[in-house]
């Protein structure tokens, strides 16, 4: 299915941000939950402010590189966390023209000898309507506050846990497979 390519931004994010140059973000598990999502959830200002804050699911990924403080293959984000029912747990991960489908198993996020704070789940990109949509390159990583995190952060008095609850970290990849290498 075509899609339209990643347009580069205008703007100079390393400018406006002050970071110095060679800056990079590559940040572990670990790191994303601890020090931005569980900061972003308890109302906190984070170490750098280099993730915007965006309702993800309204579009489709080729747009969201444009929405994007900082990066050139993966752009980080927090979105609040959309329900498919108001009273209920599924998540609503329609997008744009398309879907975000869970692929794997979701896995724990946790400082070295640690307990959990976060769970990590693995989504690709399916452009068209359920069941029937095309996959596509488009790769999320959604990070969300485990349990554990929760209790720890809202033990800090500066939230409540239904807070804690509504936000998302998301990394979008977009993976360029060379199918021509592969034939």
């Amino acid at each position: 299915m075509g899609m339209p390519a990643v347009r580069r931004r205008e703007r100079d994010a390393e400018a406006e941000l002050n970071l110095p140059p060679g800056f990079r973000f590559h940040p572990t598990d670990d790191e994303l939950v601890e020090h931005y999502l569980c900061r972003k959830a308890a109302g906190q200002r984070l170490p750098v402010p280099i993730i915007a804050e965006v309702d993800l699911y309204r579009f489709d990924p080729w747009a969201l590189p444009d929405r994007a403080l900082f990066g050139t293959r993966e752009w980080y984000f927090f979105t609040p966390r959309d329900r498919k029912y108001p009273n209920g747990s599924r998540p609503n991960r329609a997008a744009g023209n398309g879907y975000w489908k869970a692929t794997g198993a979701d896995k724990p996020v946790a400082p070295r000898g640690g307990r959990t704070m976060g769970i990590k789940k693995a989504l690709v990109f399916y452009a068209g309507k359920a069941p029937k949509g095309v996959k596509t390159d488009w790769i999320m990583h959604e990070y969300r506050l485990a349990d554990a995190g929760r209790a720890a952060a809202s033990k800090k008095g500066s939230l409540r846990v239904r807070d804690l609850i509504d936000w998302l970290l998301l990394l979008v990849d977009l993976v360029l497979i060379f199918r021509s290498l592969l034939l």
